[in-house]
């Protein structure tokens, strides 16, 4: 058997598989295949807030008048050329 290339890697997969594993087992629980107590759902809970980022809700208004979002870019050139400059 070849020698693993990424060993980190293997770990990451093997906590994406537990993670999955639990949410199996909680959507059953929700569904009525398989009865958990109250324990058992804080504990799967608490593991799966370890393992799996929680979404939070961001929300992006504009001025105090419910006007658009006002932004801006600005471009800067490090070898003090403009693109156009750097053609000729």
């Amino acid at each position: 058997m070849a020698a693993r290339l990424n060993r980190h890697h293997t770990e990451e997969i093997r906590q994406k598989i537990q993670a999955s594993n639990i949410i199996h087992r909680l959507q059953q629980h929700v569904n009525g295949e398989v009865e958990l107590s109250a324990t058992q759902v804080a504990a799967a809970n608490s593991l799966l807030d370890r393992s799996v980022p929680k979404l939070s809700q961001i929300q992006h208004v504009g001025d105090e008048e419910g006007g658009p979002i006002q932004h801006s870019h600005q471009v800067e050139w490090v070898s003090g050329k403009t693109p156009a400059a750097s053609k000729a």
